[in-house]
Protein backbone atom coordinates (compact mmCIF):
# COMPACT_ATOMS: atom_id res chain seq x y z
CA UNK A 1 0.00 0.00 0.00
CA UNK A 2 1.14 3.34 -1.06
CA UNK A 3 1.51 6.07 1.58
CA UNK A 4 0.69 8.67 -1.17
CA UNK A 5 -2.63 10.37 -1.76
CA UNK A 6 -1.95 10.26 -5.19
CA UNK A 7 -2.02 6.70 -6.87
CA UNK A 8 -0.79 8.16 -10.18
CA UNK A 9 1.86 10.10 -8.41
CA UNK A 10 2.93 7.06 -6.39
CA UNK A 11 3.26 5.04 -9.32
CA UNK A 12 5.35 7.60 -11.85
CA UNK A 13 7.68 8.05 -8.70
CA UNK A 14 8.53 4.01 -8.70
CA UNK A 15 9.05 4.47 -12.73
CA UNK A 16 5.62 2.82 -13.58
CA UNK A 17 3.68 3.47 -16.75
CA UNK A 18 -0.14 4.95 -15.42
CA UNK A 19 -3.24 4.84 -17.48
CA UNK A 20 -6.10 6.78 -17.44
CA UNK A 21 -9.66 6.95 -18.73
CA UNK A 22 -11.83 9.81 -19.65
CA UNK A 23 -12.11 12.00 -22.41
CA UNK A 24 -12.40 15.69 -23.28
CA UNK A 25 -16.63 15.86 -23.23
CA UNK A 26 -19.75 13.57 -21.28
CA UNK A 27 -18.14 12.11 -18.06
CA UNK A 28 -21.17 11.46 -15.99
CA UNK A 29 -20.35 13.57 -12.40
CA UNK A 30 -23.15 12.77 -9.74
CA UNK A 31 -22.25 10.73 -6.25
CA UNK A 32 -23.59 7.54 -8.13
CA UNK A 33 -21.17 7.29 -10.96
CA UNK A 34 -18.47 8.56 -8.25
CA UNK A 35 -19.64 5.51 -6.10
CA UNK A 36 -19.52 3.24 -9.28
CA UNK A 37 -15.76 4.64 -10.52
CA UNK A 38 -14.09 4.26 -7.13
CA UNK A 39 -12.83 0.99 -8.12
CA UNK A 40 -11.89 1.53 -11.96
CA UNK A 41 -9.18 -0.48 -13.70
CA UNK A 42 -7.44 3.00 -14.60
CA UNK A 43 -4.83 4.59 -12.63
CA UNK A 44 -6.28 7.81 -13.03
CA UNK A 45 -9.58 9.62 -14.35
CA UNK A 46 -9.86 12.50 -16.62
CA UNK A 47 -12.78 14.74 -16.14
CA UNK A 48 -12.70 16.96 -19.48
CA UNK A 49 -14.11 20.32 -18.89
CA UNK A 50 -12.30 21.90 -21.78
CA UNK A 51 -15.56 20.63 -24.33
CA UNK A 52 -17.45 19.47 -21.36
CA UNK A 53 -19.84 21.53 -18.82
CA UNK A 54 -17.69 23.82 -16.17
CA UNK A 55 -20.39 21.58 -13.69
CA UNK A 56 -18.56 22.00 -9.87
CA UNK A 57 -21.74 20.93 -7.94
CA UNK A 58 -21.48 17.84 -10.09
CA UNK A 59 -17.82 17.12 -9.86
CA UNK A 60 -18.44 18.33 -5.81
CA UNK A 61 -20.95 15.02 -5.88
CA UNK A 62 -18.64 12.67 -7.89
CA UNK A 63 -15.60 13.28 -5.52
CA UNK A 64 -18.28 12.50 -2.43
CA UNK A 65 -19.31 9.43 -4.20
CA UNK A 66 -15.82 7.94 -5.17
CA UNK A 67 -14.94 8.52 -1.44
CA UNK A 68 -18.43 6.80 -0.63
CA UNK A 69 -17.28 4.19 -2.75
CA UNK A 70 -13.93 3.54 -1.61
CA UNK A 71 -11.18 2.34 -0.62
CA UNK A 72 -9.51 1.45 -3.48
CA UNK A 73 -7.92 -2.04 -4.33
CA UNK A 74 -4.41 -0.26 -3.46
CA UNK A 75 -5.53 1.11 -0.63
CA UNK A 76 -5.99 4.91 -1.76
CA UNK A 77 -9.15 6.71 -0.46
CA UNK A 78 -10.26 7.54 -3.90
CA UNK A 79 -8.96 7.00 -7.44
CA UNK A 80 -6.72 10.01 -8.82
CA UNK A 81 -9.30 12.66 -10.62
CA UNK A 82 -7.13 14.93 -13.47
CA UNK A 83 -9.27 17.85 -14.98
CA UNK A 84 -9.07 19.38 -17.90
CA UNK A 85 -9.38 22.99 -17.90
CA UNK A 86 -12.04 25.48 -19.95
CA UNK A 87 -8.93 28.22 -20.03
CA UNK A 88 -6.36 27.72 -22.86
CA UNK A 89 -2.69 28.60 -21.99
CA UNK A 90 -2.30 31.15 -24.87
CA UNK A 91 -1.12 33.51 -22.84
CA UNK A 92 -0.25 34.84 -19.43
CA UNK A 93 -2.98 37.10 -19.65
CA UNK A 94 -5.76 35.01 -20.47
CA UNK A 95 -4.49 32.58 -17.35
CA UNK A 96 -4.06 34.93 -14.50
CA UNK A 97 -7.92 36.37 -15.81
CA UNK A 98 -8.95 32.92 -15.32
CA UNK A 99 -6.97 31.75 -12.46
CA UNK A 100 -10.13 31.31 -10.78
CA UNK A 101 -11.15 28.35 -12.74
CA UNK A 102 -8.00 26.57 -10.96
CA UNK A 103 -9.13 27.35 -7.68
CA UNK A 104 -12.56 26.05 -8.40
CA UNK A 105 -11.68 23.00 -9.30
CA UNK A 106 -8.97 22.36 -6.97
CA UNK A 107 -11.16 23.47 -4.21
CA UNK A 108 -13.26 19.75 -5.03
CA UNK A 109 -10.50 17.79 -3.87
CA UNK A 110 -9.03 16.56 -7.66
CA UNK A 111 -5.64 15.85 -7.92
CA UNK A 112 -4.52 17.54 -10.36
CA UNK A 113 -4.93 19.88 -13.71
CA UNK A 114 -4.74 19.91 -17.55
CA UNK A 115 -3.88 23.09 -19.07
CA UNK A 116 -4.90 22.66 -22.79
CA UNK A 117 -3.51 25.19 -25.35
CA UNK A 118 -0.35 25.25 -23.43
CA UNK A 119 1.41 28.02 -26.05
CA UNK A 120 4.01 29.81 -23.83
CA UNK A 121 6.44 29.74 -20.81
CA UNK A 122 4.77 32.82 -18.87
CA UNK A 123 1.26 31.06 -19.24
CA UNK A 124 2.33 28.19 -17.62
CA UNK A 125 4.43 29.84 -15.04
CA UNK A 126 1.11 31.63 -14.29
CA UNK A 127 -0.78 28.27 -14.45
CA UNK A 128 1.58 26.86 -12.06
CA UNK A 129 1.91 29.67 -9.48
CA UNK A 130 -2.17 29.94 -9.85
CA UNK A 131 -2.47 26.40 -8.11
CA UNK A 132 0.48 26.77 -5.44
CA UNK A 133 -0.19 27.92 -2.17
CA UNK A 134 1.90 30.60 -1.15
CA UNK A 135 3.09 28.92 1.99
CA UNK A 136 5.49 27.06 -1.07
CA UNK A 137 8.96 28.52 -1.88
CA UNK A 138 10.42 25.50 -3.80
CA UNK A 139 11.13 27.21 -7.39
CA UNK A 140 10.23 30.48 -6.07
CA UNK A 141 13.06 32.91 -7.47
CA UNK A 142 14.01 29.74 -9.92
CA UNK A 143 11.31 30.35 -12.44
CA UNK A 144 8.38 30.41 -10.60
CA UNK A 145 6.90 33.73 -8.45
CA UNK A 146 5.15 33.12 -5.24
CA UNK A 147 1.54 30.83 -5.61
CA UNK A 148 -1.69 32.64 -5.33
CA UNK A 149 -4.00 29.82 -4.35
CA UNK A 150 -5.96 31.74 -1.19
CA UNK A 151 -6.91 29.89 1.90
CA UNK A 152 -10.65 28.98 2.22
CA UNK A 153 -11.40 25.49 0.60
CA UNK A 154 -8.73 23.43 2.38
CA UNK A 155 -11.36 22.04 4.62
CA UNK A 156 -13.69 20.45 2.06
CA UNK A 157 -10.48 19.39 -0.36
CA UNK A 158 -9.15 18.11 2.25
CA UNK A 159 -12.07 16.34 3.54
CA UNK A 160 -12.08 14.45 0.38
CA UNK A 161 -8.04 13.34 0.64
CA UNK A 162 -8.72 12.07 4.11
CA UNK A 163 -6.71 14.73 6.01
CA UNK A 164 -6.93 17.83 7.94
CA UNK A 165 -6.91 21.41 6.70
CA UNK A 166 -3.15 21.85 7.72
CA UNK A 167 -2.15 18.90 6.40
CA UNK A 168 -4.00 19.09 3.11
CA UNK A 169 -2.48 23.03 2.59
CA UNK A 170 1.15 21.15 3.48
CA UNK A 171 0.33 18.07 0.71
CA UNK A 172 -1.24 20.28 -2.32
CA UNK A 173 1.69 21.50 -4.01
CA UNK A 174 2.77 20.31 -7.76
CA UNK A 175 5.47 17.01 -7.83
CA UNK A 176 7.83 16.60 -8.49
CA UNK A 177 8.71 20.18 -7.83
CA UNK A 178 7.94 19.62 -4.49
CA UNK A 179 8.82 15.68 -3.77
CA UNK A 180 6.57 15.64 -1.24
CA UNK A 181 3.40 17.48 -3.31
CA UNK A 182 0.34 15.62 -4.45
CA UNK A 183 -0.57 17.58 -7.24
CA UNK A 184 -0.25 16.84 -10.72
CA UNK A 185 0.03 19.37 -13.27
CA UNK A 186 0.25 18.72 -17.15
CA UNK A 187 0.18 20.97 -20.25
CA UNK A 188 -1.05 20.28 -24.03
CA UNK A 189 0.85 20.91 -26.66
CA UNK A 190 -1.25 21.51 -29.40
CA UNK A 191 -0.33 24.21 -31.61
CA UNK A 192 2.37 25.60 -33.73
CA UNK A 193 3.36 28.27 -30.96
CA UNK A 194 3.35 25.66 -28.29
CA UNK A 195 5.46 23.61 -30.03
CA UNK A 196 7.35 26.02 -31.48
CA UNK A 197 7.92 27.40 -27.57
CA UNK A 198 7.85 23.65 -26.05
CA UNK A 199 11.29 23.94 -24.57
CA UNK A 200 10.59 27.01 -22.41
CA UNK A 201 7.57 25.88 -21.89
CA UNK A 202 8.37 22.66 -20.06
CA UNK A 203 11.41 24.24 -18.24
CA UNK A 204 9.05 25.96 -15.64
CA UNK A 205 9.32 24.05 -12.67
CA UNK A 206 6.03 22.18 -11.54
CA UNK A 207 5.25 20.11 -14.15
CA UNK A 208 4.38 16.47 -13.75
CA UNK A 209 3.31 15.66 -17.54
CA UNK A 210 2.75 16.86 -20.95
CA UNK A 211 1.61 15.82 -24.44
CA UNK A 212 1.68 16.19 -27.94
CA UNK A 213 -2.13 16.97 -28.69
CA UNK A 214 -3.38 15.06 -32.23
CA UNK A 215 -6.24 16.39 -32.45
CA UNK A 216 -6.14 20.62 -32.37
CA UNK A 217 -2.49 20.13 -33.99
CA UNK A 218 -4.04 18.61 -36.75
CA UNK A 219 -6.58 20.54 -37.17
CA UNK A 220 -3.81 23.65 -37.31
CA UNK A 221 -2.19 21.87 -40.15
CA UNK A 222 -5.35 20.80 -42.03
CA UNK A 223 -6.47 17.72 -41.24
CA UNK A 224 -10.07 17.37 -40.38
CA UNK A 225 -9.79 13.63 -39.07
CA UNK A 226 -7.41 13.28 -35.70
CA UNK A 227 -4.11 11.69 -37.69
CA UNK A 228 -3.38 8.39 -35.91
CA UNK A 229 0.33 7.15 -36.14
CA UNK A 230 2.11 6.77 -38.48
CA UNK A 231 1.65 10.46 -38.12
CA UNK A 232 2.32 12.45 -41.36
CA UNK A 233 5.52 13.87 -41.39
CA UNK A 234 5.40 17.01 -39.94
CA UNK A 235 3.52 15.71 -36.95
CA UNK A 236 6.02 13.28 -36.77
CA UNK A 237 8.42 16.01 -36.33
CA UNK A 238 6.29 17.80 -33.35
CA UNK A 239 6.13 14.86 -31.91
CA UNK A 240 9.71 14.10 -31.33
CA UNK A 241 9.99 17.52 -30.11
CA UNK A 242 7.81 17.31 -27.30
CA UNK A 243 8.90 14.10 -26.49
CA UNK A 244 12.62 14.80 -26.84
CA UNK A 245 11.56 17.97 -24.29
CA UNK A 246 9.79 15.80 -22.00
CA UNK A 247 12.98 13.39 -21.28
CA UNK A 248 15.28 16.09 -20.89
CA UNK A 249 13.66 17.66 -17.94
CA UNK A 250 12.09 14.17 -16.51
CA UNK A 251 8.48 15.23 -17.38
CA UNK A 252 6.23 12.28 -17.75
CA UNK A 253 5.01 11.81 -21.87
CA UNK A 254 1.22 11.35 -22.07
CA UNK A 255 0.49 9.39 -25.72
CA UNK A 256 -2.15 6.84 -26.83
CA UNK A 257 -1.28 3.06 -27.09
CA UNK A 258 -2.88 0.26 -27.64
CA UNK A 259 -2.55 -3.50 -26.78
CA UNK A 260 -0.31 -4.37 -29.93
CA UNK A 261 2.20 -0.87 -29.43
CA UNK A 262 1.94 -0.26 -25.16
CA UNK A 263 5.51 -2.55 -24.87
CA UNK A 264 6.99 -0.37 -27.36
CA UNK A 265 5.79 2.71 -26.22
CA UNK A 266 6.89 1.95 -22.41
CA UNK A 267 10.36 0.82 -23.55
CA UNK A 268 10.61 3.79 -25.94
CA UNK A 269 9.53 6.14 -22.60
CA UNK A 270 5.97 6.44 -22.72
CA UNK A 271 4.79 7.21 -19.03
CA UNK A 272 1.07 8.31 -19.41
CA UNK A 273 -0.91 6.01 -21.23
CA UNK A 274 -4.48 6.89 -22.83
CA UNK A 275 -6.53 4.58 -25.45
CA UNK A 276 -9.28 4.19 -22.69
CA UNK A 277 -8.82 0.48 -23.20
CA UNK A 278 -8.49 -2.05 -20.25
CA UNK A 279 -6.78 -4.04 -22.17
CA UNK A 280 -3.59 -2.02 -23.43
CA UNK A 281 -3.47 -1.32 -19.29
CA UNK A 282 -3.54 -5.41 -18.69
CA UNK A 283 -0.72 -5.72 -21.51
CA UNK A 284 1.30 -2.87 -20.54
CA UNK A 285 1.12 -3.93 -16.30
CA UNK A 286 2.53 -7.59 -17.55
CA UNK A 287 5.34 -5.98 -19.33
CA UNK A 288 6.37 -3.48 -17.09
CA UNK A 289 5.84 -6.22 -14.06
CA UNK A 290 3.48 -3.73 -11.82
CA UNK A 291 2.56 -5.13 -8.57
CA UNK A 292 0.51 -2.69 -6.99
CA UNK A 293 -2.87 -3.61 -7.42
CA UNK A 294 -5.76 -1.42 -9.04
Amino acid sequence: MSHRVNRAIALLESGQPIYYVGGHTGHILTHEQGQQDAHTWADYINVGMEHGAFDMAGLDAYMHGLVDGGPTGSGHRTPTVIVEVPVDGSNESVVRYNAWQFRQILARGVHGVLLCQAESADAVRAFVESCRYPIHKVGVGRGLGIGTRGRGSEPAAAWVWGLSPEEYMDLADPWPLNPHGELLLGVKIESLEGVSNVEQILSVPGLGFAEMGPGDLGLVLGYKQVPREPYPPEMQDARERVFAACCARGIAFLETCTPENVARKIAEGVRVIAGHREETARVGRAHSQRTMPV
